[in-house]
């Protein structure tokens, strides 16, 4: 998203499964914001994601996806993409019924 200048944005409302297109490297975030009366739970995952190893360390399963967690009523989540890219291997689905999303390019 270089340069000045605002940015016409597609809000998308949360089903049970919707697939995401992630672009590695790009600097995407994803944005969530909760216009429900309760706390709603999201999850993005990876198809393909299995483990991930870093040197001196276990290795760390990706398996169950990113738990954004709880995101309270009127509240609203940012998630820089490329700072879970492990998470996003193979097709991708956002859990969290109801939830807006907001997808930015860099």
């Amino acid at each position: 998203m270089g340069g000045p200048g605002q940015r016409p944005v597609t809000e998308v409302t949360l089903t049970a499964t919707n697939v995401l297109t992630y672009e590695p490297g790009t600097g995407q975030v994803l944005i969530l914001r909760n216009p429900t009366a309760g706390a709603v739970s999201s999850v993005i995952d990876g198809a393909d994601g299995t483990t991930v190893s870093y040197p001196g360390a276990p290795n760390i399963s990706v398996a169950a996806g990113f738990a954004v967690g709880a995101i309270p009523a009127g509240g609203v989540v940012a998630v820089p993409l490329d700072t879970i890219s492990a998470y996003l291997q193979g097709a991708i689905n956002v859990t969290g019924t109801g939830l807006v999303a907001v997808l930015l390019g860099s």
